[in-house]
C-alpha cells in the first residue's frame, strides 16, 4: 500500500465519481481505477459499490476512507512542517483575543514580533471568551488570547500573567475609602456584571457563590467602560481586574482590594491540542511568552 493509492481512493470516495476525482487529481480515470483495484486486491476487500450509477462506499470502504483521511492529513502536516523548516521566517498566524485583554497585554509584544519576523503576517480578530474558544476548536483561528480556566482536554494553555479582581464603588458608597473587603460583606449589594458570554461573568458569580450568596444583578454590559460608568452612576458596584480598574475614571470610582476569597484572573494563550500548529504560530507563542512573562 502506498500513499497514492489512499489519495486516489479518498478522492473518489469524496467525489462519489471516478470522473470528478480524475479532474481534481489531474490524472486519467483508468489510472485511478487501476490504483483502487490494486488497493482492493491488496486489502482483500471491496471498497466501492459500483453497481449503481452513483458510486457508494461499502462498509469496508467507509472504514478505509476514515483511516485514509487521517493518514493523508498526517502526511500534509509533515509536508507543511518540512516546508516551514526551509522557510522559517515566513508564515501566517490567525490570532483571536479578548478586546481589553489584548489591549492590555499584546501591543508592545506584537510590535516587537513584527520587527523580528517581518514576513510573518498576523490576522487579529476580537471575540468574547466562549466564541473565542469555539473558533480555536473549529480551527478558524490558530491561537486564542483568553483567561483561565479552559477545557484542558481540548486546549493547551500557556499561562502568561495573573492579576487579582477588585471591587469598584462610587464616592457615596459605604465602601468608599476602605482598602480591603471580604466578599461576604457584599452579599446585599447590587452588581453591575458582564454579560454571560464573557468569562468575567462566570468568575464573579462563582466567587460570590463560594462566599455564600447569589449576586443581585442590577445591570449587565459587554463594555468595560460602560460598566465603570454604570458604577459611577450609582447603579451598583462591580468586580473587575485591577488593570482595568486603574484605567477607569479614577475621580469617580474607588478601588477596594478583596481580602477573601482572592480571585485570580490569569491570561493565557490557547491552541487546540490535537491540531497541527505552524512554525509561525509556535514562534509567536514563544515570543509572547518571552516578552510578557519575562
Amino acid at each position: 500500500m502506498d500513499i497514492r493509492q489512499l489519495q486516489y481512493f479518498a478522492e473518489v470516495a469524496k467525489q462519489r465519481s471516478f470522473t470528478r476525482a480524475a479532474e481534481v487529481l489531474h490524472v486519467s480515470q483508468p489510472s485511478i481505477s487501476k490504483m483502487i483495484k490494486s488497493l482492493e486486491t491488496e486489502l482483500g476487500v471491496i471498497l466501492l459499490d459500483r453497481s449503481e450509477r452513483k458510486i457508494e462506499l461499502t462498509d469496508a470502504g467507509q472504514l478505509v476512507f476514515e483511516h485514509a483521511q487521517r493518514v493523508l492529513q498526517a502526511m500534509g502536516d509533515l509536508t507543511s512542517s518540512l516546508e516551514e523548516l526551509r522557510q522559517v521566517e515566513r508564515g501566517f498566524v490567525r490570532l483571536g483575543l479578548l478586546p481589553t485583554v489584548g489591549a492590555f497585554l499584546l501591543p508592545a509584544a506584537i510590535a516587537s514580533f513584527k520587527k523580528h519576523y517581518p514576513q510573518i503576517e498576523l490576522e487579529m480578530r476580537e471575540y468574547s471568551a466562549r466564541p473565542l474558544e469555539a473558533q480555536v476548536e473549529r480551527g478558524h483561528i490558530d491561537i486564542g488570547l483568553t483567561v483561565l480556566p479552559v477545557d484542558e482536554e481540548r486546549f493547551e494553555a500557556i499561562a502568561l500573567r495573573a492579576e487579582d479582581l477588585v471591587a469598584i464603588v462610587y464616592p457615596e458608597h459605604w465602601l468608599y475609602g476602605r482598602e480591603s473587603i471580604n466578599l461576604q460583606e457584599l452579599s446585599e449589594e447590587s452588581f453591575v456584571l458582564f454579560t454571560e458570554e464573557y468569562a468575567m461573568h462566570d468568575v464573579v458569580r462563582q466567587a460570590c457563590l463560594q462566599a455564600g450568596f447569589e449576586p443581585k444583578v442590577a445591570y449587565m454590559s459587554s463594555l468595560w467602560d460602560f460598566v465603570g460608568e454604570m458604577v459611577a452612576a450609582q447603579i451598583g458596584i462591580s468586580l473587575v481586574p485591577r488593570s482595568v480598574a486603574q484605567r477607569l475614571n479614577k475621580g469617580r470610582l474607588h478601588v477596594v482590594t478583596l481580602s477573601w476569597p482572592p480571585i485570580d484572573w490569569t491570561y493565557a494563550l490557547i491552541c487546540r491540542k490535537d491540531r497541527y500548529l505552524s512554525h509561525a504560530a509556535r514562534a509567536f507563542i514563544g515570543f509572547v511568552r518571552e516578552h510578557v512573562i519575562g
